[in-house]
């Protein structure tokens, strides 16, 4: 079973040597510090991909970029793992502009073409469809997330694309888990690779295993031209804050938890649980009569 970060296993990250560098890295720092940091997603990344078969040579791929620190950082690493061609598969950057007050339209398509990015800009007013919809002070994020997916798994049959691939890290994993856990009564997270319910195309989460301050880290040092969600940022009171807030802390008393717990997310034990679907608990009872040792003591 593999394990969070086992980079071992992967052929080692090196320098341009491959020949150049994709223009998106022509202002980059030169340090110590962000070679390292750099090196440290694109084997996060690869990991991930490797992990869970998400490549198929000679596909398409759309990127989802809202203009925040994760899908920018997204958007860099899938193409620096491409310039080295460690990524063989087309990729085609999309926004999907929801009509929020005030959203700058001009930045990310000036960025990508400034890069010679491939990307389509698409506009479907979503936020007035919230709005309406909710009363002030709801919680906006699951209304929109889902008004978001419909329009961009369309997009990506239109533009021939088999995977959605989406920004969300770590601690989005973590958060979404500790959600299910205390709010949903289930033990549920982020799948890193899912089919969407029609069967036609596959959602990708490279950064999986990809820490959220190193994306931070990374979002500065390459100075993105960062677009803040008017919509649903600027909320207060969200459960998934919450969330945040009590693994920082976890983080902050305990160094290390975060990787033990994603980690643990994926060395799971059935006969450990209660939940009777996974594991045949009857089935105890013959092997109890055949004196088959079946315990497995943590």
């Amino acid at each position: 079973m593999n394990m969070l970060p086992d980079v071992g296993s992967l052929e080692p990250i090196t320098e341009e040597s491959e020949g150049g560098f994709h223009s998106l890295f022509a202002d980059a720092p030169s340090s110590v510090e962000f070679n390292k940091l750099r090196k440290r997603l694109l084997r996060n990344a690869r990991q991930a991909i490797e992990d869970f078969s998400m490549i198929k040579p000679g596909e398409r791929w759309l990127v989802a970029l809202s203009g925040g620190k994760d899908s920018y950082g997204l958007l860099a690493v899938l193409l620096d793992l491409k310039w080295r061609g460690l990524l063989p598969v087309d990729l085609l950057a999309c926004n999907l502009d929801q009509g929020q007050p005030n959203f700058p339209k001009h930045i990310l398509p000036d960025y990508l073409d400034s890069h010679g990015i491939q990307h389509r800009i698409e506009y479907q007013d979503t936020y007035s469809v919230v709005t309406d919809k909710l009363p002030e002070g709801s919680t906006y994020c699951s209304l929109c997330s889902r008004l978001r997916r419909g329009h961009l798994y369309r997009i990506a049959r239109e533009e021939g694309c088999s995977a959605l691939v989406l920004g969300h890290h770590r601690e989005d994993i973590l958060e979404t888990f500790f959600m299910n856990l205390f709010h949903g009564g289930r033990l549920a997270a982020m799948p890193a690779k899912l089919l969407n319910d029609e069967g036609d195309v596959m959602v990708l989460r490279p950064l999986s295993y990809c820490a959220e301050t190193d994306l931070e880290k990374f979002a500065s040092a390459m100075r993105f031209p960062i677009i803040p969600c008017d919509l649903c940022g600027s909320q207060e009171g969200l459960q998934r804050n919450a969330m945040k807030a009590m693994l920082d802390d976890i983080e902050k008393r305990m160094p290390g938890r975060k990787d033990t717990m994603i980690r643990a997310l994926a060395n799971t034990r059935p006969s450990h649980l209660l939940d009777r679907k996974l594991f045949d608990f009857a089935a105890l009872n013959q092997n109890l009569t055949t004196g088959q040792d079946t315990s497995n003591d943590i």
